[in-house]
C-alpha cells in the first residue's frame, strides 16, 4: 500500500460536492463547497507531481457528494478490482460509478460484494501481498468480510477480520484506516489506543515498525491527522496543521508534503487516502 503510485482513481470535489447539504451528509460546520473544491485541486497537484496518472470519475451533477472519497467503493487486488457494498446508505450508488470506470479503463472485475454484505475500502489494509486485514464495524460487516474471503482465498489470500470500537457513534466514520496509514512495507503511522489488539499484535509479530501519531492532534482532527497518502515508500501527502504528527513521520525517514484541507478533509471526515483509489502501484 506504499509502493510507488502509478495510476489512481479520483473524483473532482467541484462536481461531487457542488450541491451538498452539510447536515444530510454529516459534514461539519467548516464545510464550504467552493473552498473544498479549491483544496481538492491542491491535493490533485501533489498527486500529479508524484508522477501518478489520475483517472477521473464522472463529473455529472449526480448529487453523490461522498463519491469524492474514491477509496471506499472498490478494492484493488493483483487479480482485478472488487466492487464493494457501502455501509453508508447515501453512498449505495457509488460502487456502480467505479465498476463503469474500471470497464472503461480495461481493469478486470474480480467480483462484487453484494448486500446485505457491506465492505468499505477504508476498512481494508493489505498487510502483505497475501494478507488482507479488514475492520469489522459500523461500515463493514461479517457477511461482507466473508464474501471478500470467498473471492480472495482461491487466490491464496488470507482475509482477517478485526473488530473496531464504536468511538463517536454510528453516524461518524471510524474505518480501520482511520487508525493506521502505511508509510512503507515495514512502517506504519498509527494511533495505537484505537487499534484492534489482535491486529496490533500481528503487525508487531511481522516486524512492522509503528510510528505513533500525536494523540492531541488525532483527537483535534477526529483522526484526520493520521490519514496520510504514500505516493512512494517514505514519501507521503498529509493534511496541513498537524506538525507533531508530521515531525514523527519525518523522524522515521519520511518526506511529508501537506495541503490545507479544513473545508474538505476535516469538515467531511476523509483525508488524502480517502480521496484516492490507487489502481496501480509498483
Amino acid at each position: 500500500m506504499a509502493g510507488p503510485l502509478k495510476r489512481v482513481l479520483m473524483r473532482s470535489a467541484a462536481s461531487a460536492m457542488r450541491r451538498a447539504n452539510a447536515a444530510e451528509w454529516h459534514y461539519g460546520r467548516g464545510f464550504d463547497p467552493q473552498k473544498a473544491a479549491a483544496q481538492h485541486e491542491q491535493l490533485t497537484k501533489l498527486v500529479a507531481r508524484s508522477g501518478a496518472e489520475i483517472e477521473w470519475l464522472t463529473d455529472a451533477d449526480d448529487g453523490l457528494a461522498d463519491s469524492v472519497f474514491t477509496h471506499d467503493p472498490s478494492l484493488m487486488t493483483d487479480h482485478g478490482a472488487i466492487i464493494l457494498s457501502m455501509g453508508k446508505a447515501l453512498r449505495r450508488d457509488e460502487p456502480g460509478l467505479h465498476e463503469a470506470a474500471y470497464i472503461s479503463m480495461g481493469v478486470p472485475i474480480l467480483g462484487r460484494v453484494e448486500a446485505p454484505g457491506q465492505v468499505e475500502g477504508g476498512d481494508c489494509v493489505w498487510v502483505d501481498a497475501n494478507t488482507l486485514a479488514v475492520g469489522r464495524g459500523v461500515r463493514t460487516n461479517q457477511d461482507g468480510i466473508q464474501q471478500l474471503s470467498n473471492l480472495l482465498s482461491p487466490k491464496g489470500i488470507q482475509v482477517l477480520g478485526f473488530d473496531l470500537p464504536l468511538w463517536h457513534g454510528e453516524e461518524a466514520c471510524l474505518h480501520l484506516m482511520s487508525v493506521i496509514s502505511p508509510l512503507a512495507d515495514d512502517l506504519a503511522l498509527v494511533y495505537a489506543p484505537l487499534l484492534p489488539a489482535a491486529f496490533y499484535q500481528m503487525l508487531k509479530a511481522r516486524g512492522i515498525k509503528l510510528v505513533e501519531g500525536d494523540a492531541d492532534e488525532f483527537h483535534a482532527s477526529s483522526g484526520l491527522s493520521l490519514n496520510v497518502l504514500p505516493t512512494a515508500p517514505l514519501d507521503v501527502i498529509a493534511v496541513a496543521g498537524f506538525p507533531k504528527t508530521a515531525a514523527a513521520m519525518r523522524a522515521a525517514g519520511c518526506t511529508v508534503s501537506t495541503f490545507e484541507a479544513d473545508a474538505l478533509c476535516i469538515a467531511c471526515e476523509g483525508g488524502p487516502t480517502c480521496l484516492t483509489r490507487p489502481v496501480l502501484r509498483q
